[in-house]
């Protein structure tokens, strides 16, 4: 029993469906990309951290392209959890992806407008291709198509927090995905 326990209203997907999942992405990944000689993966800083550990550990078990790993922290302001789509860099890449094919690795699509812009900036320079694998998707949420190349899984827009979803950088350790109390996020 952790200290968050009392906090979540319901767990909607467990520990073993996110190893799972996970690994079924690093699959169809390595599938597409086999003839590639290597990947460069974007962590979306922060939430996407423990997805990225993971998934890049799958990638190699399951015969992927050889991957380097990276990092960006952007922030998108907006009223409240809203996305405005502003984009700020907090963290910029350390490296020139020119020519190399990146994989972005993301947390959550939301609204979509921060992870389109984040897109256009990739493509900016010169990446030889760029996709997403996001572990999981809003669909009602989202305001701006943006083409997610792999998808985990579909949730609803209820206030989620685990497996580095936080509220108020709180819960990123948590095993599984459950759906915050009203009242945690409400006082």
């Amino acid at each position: 029993m952790g200290w968050y326990d009392a906090d979540i209203d319901r767990v909607i997907i467990t520990e073993e469906e996110l190893r799972a999942k996970t690994a079924e992405l690093a699959k169809q990944v390595a599938a597409d990309y086999a003839s590639v000689d290597g990947l460069l993966l974007v962590c979306v800083l922060k939430g996407a951290v423990m997805f990225m550990a993971d998934f890049s550990r799958e990638l190699g078990k399951v015969g992927g392209p050889p991957a380097e790993l990276e990092f960006m922290a952007v922030s998108s302001y907006g009223q409240g959890t809203t996305s405005s789509g502003v984009v700020r860099i907090l963290k910029d890449l350390d490296r020139d992806i020119a020519g190399k094919h990146v994989i972005v690795v993301e947390d959550i699509v939301d609204s979509g407008l921060t992870l389109s812009w984040l897109l256009k900036y990739l493509e900016s320079r010169s990446a030889k291709s760029v996709d997403v694998v996001a572990l999981f998707r809003k669909p009602e949420a989202i305001k701006v198509p943006v083409p997610v190349k792999y998808v985990g899984f579909d949730i609803p827009t209820e206030f989620v927090v685990g497996y580095g979803l936080d509220y108020s950088e709180r819960y990123r350790e948590v095993p599984y995905v459950g759906i915050l109390k009203p009242e945690v996020y409400q006082r």
